[in-house]
């Protein structure tokens, strides 16, 4: 009987041995190409981008206006610092019971009083037939005076928005009940006066008790059908008639604004940089996603920011509504009228965005799109509309769109920053060593500061109650 030598054969019926070295073998020699670090919320940051930057040499930056409004046009007027929205106290002479009242300090403490509040659309900001007690400003919004209509149904008596008001006869009455609802159509910013506050300065004012008692004696005097005093009328006058004219004045207290920071302290194990330092440094690495995250709040800070955030300190004369929801050309040309004088830049949510594409879409138009810094971005009229993911998105799916002219030659937004800090890595930014501490830890404090000023009001323009979910 002869033996046979054991020949290799397959381990199983479909497998044959290896013949060559296996991947996973080799990879344990081989050299792995990495790549950096990635961060998924590093966006492309166009306000910081686009935002012409101020040196704010000690920190803060003083805006210095012309403080203009007209009086008999019969609205109010008002300053917001951020979202604090106070009257301008000249102003409160748009008041039927105030016309013609001219004690700044009376009106000064008038001023003071009034009170804000805001309400949703939908809610009711007076009923009809409760006691009318306080004087309502309407700062921003659109509210309806609702009654009954003549066959008992509820009827839209009118529209009132920004500078309007009611209730001016609690000054110089006692109070009766309110004839109307009135309901906010929009979100709506309201100052109050409640009519006990109003009466404190009336009994303290000899000048206003006689204003008022002067008022009232006109308002029982001879009437026309429209309801206003009568005036006796002698046809052809000599002389010059008085012209309408605008009271200029300049603010006596300029805003300032101060600069912001964000900060955090980067921590860094020694054995890590030591050890692990190649082919990447790791100082380095963690050091430039910390910036990143820095950079993406600070873009945040100046859109939604209630001080100095550019959503909250555009002029509320400067903010309007979607006429139907969505984003039309309407829109966005309204815009335009509030910014005409050389806009800059268009900043809008990327669903906004498609949402406003989607309505041109509608209708048979195609925008142009302009290169920018070698990115074609799409426009509208030639003003260049860039994403931005920072603007608020509500649960309704509605968010705002920003119009913006730049500069401090064009009177326009600008970015505030201060250059030449201790220990500057970028631009507004340092990063200082802190140290290692007992545990071996390496602390580096990362801080950058800014802000953003509007340096006059019709530089910025808000369009609110952007529907982004509508589709049909």
């Amino acid at each position: 009987m002869t033996s046979t030598e054991s020949v290799p054969g397959p381990l199983n019926g479909d497998e044959q041995s290896p013949l060559s070295l296996g991947t996973a073998a080799a990879r344990n020699l081989s050299t792995t190409t990495k790549t950096p670090p990635q961060m998924q919320s590093i966006t492309s940051r166009w306000l910081l981008r686009l935002l012409p930057w101020v040196q704010a040499s000690g920190g803060a930056y003083r805006v210095n206006r012309r403080l203009t409004y007209q009086l008999g046009d019969g609205l109010v007027t008002f300053s917001n610092t951020g979202a604090t929205v106070r009257v301008i106290p000249g102003e409160l002479r748009e008041l039927p019971a105030l016309r013609g009242f001219d004690d700044t300090t009376v009106l000064e403490g008038l001023a003071e009083r009034f009170v804000q509040r805001e309400y949703a659309a939908g809610e009711v900001i007076v009923e009809e037939g409760s006691p009318s007690e306080e004087i309502v400003l309407i700062a921003h919004g659109k509210v309806n005076k609702l009654g009954t209509g003549p066959y008992g149904d509820q009827a839209v008596l009118g529209v009132l928005a920004g500078g309007q008001h009611f209730g001016g006869h609690v000054l110089a009455e006692d109070g009766g009940t309110w004839e109307f609802t009135a309901k906010a159509v929009t979100p709506c910013t309201v100052l109050t006066l409640p009519r006990q506050s109003a009466r404190e300065v009336v009994d303290r004012s000899e000048t206003l008790r006689a204003h008022l008692e002067r008022v009232q004696a006109a308002q029982r005097g001879a009437h026309n059908d429209d309801g206003e005093a009568a005036v006796s009328v002698a046809s052809g006058h000599a002389g010059e008639p008085e012209l309408p004219g605008t009271f200029v004045d300049y603010e006596l207290k300029p805003r300032e604004y101060e600069l912001s920071v964000a900060q955090t302290v980067l921590r860094v194990h020694t054995r890590v940089a030591d050890l692990y330092n190649e082919p990447m440094d790791q100082v380095e690495q963690q050091l430039r996603l910390t910036i990143q995250e820095l950079r993406e709040e600070q873009e945040k800070e100046l859109v939604t920011n209630r001080e100095f955030g550019l959503l909250h300190n555009a002029d509320l004369r400067q903010r309007i509504h979607t006429r139907t929801g969505p984003p039309t050309p309407d829109d966005m040309d309204e815009l335009l009228s509030l910014v005409w004088k050389d806009p800059g830049f268009f900043l809008a949510h990327p669903r906004a965005i498609a949402a406003f594409g989607r309505e041109c879409s509608r209708r048979g138009l195609y925008p142009s799109s302009v290169e920018i810094g070698g990115h074609h971005v799409p426009a509208w009229r030639g003003v260049p509309l860039f994403p931005c993911n920072k603007l608020p998105m509500s649960s309704q799916r509605t968010t705002s769109i920003m119009l913006m002219r730049t500069g401090e030659a064009n009177q326009g937004v600008v970015g505030l920053h201060q250059t030449g800090l201790p220990d500057e890595y970028e631009p507004g930014l340092s990063v200082r060593f802190m140290g290692i501490n007992e545990k071996a830890l390496i602390s580096y404090l990362v801080s950058t500061y800014y802000s953003a000023a509007v340096l006059v009001p019709d530089a910025l323009a808000v369009l609110d109650d952007v529907e982004t979910g509508r589709e049909d």
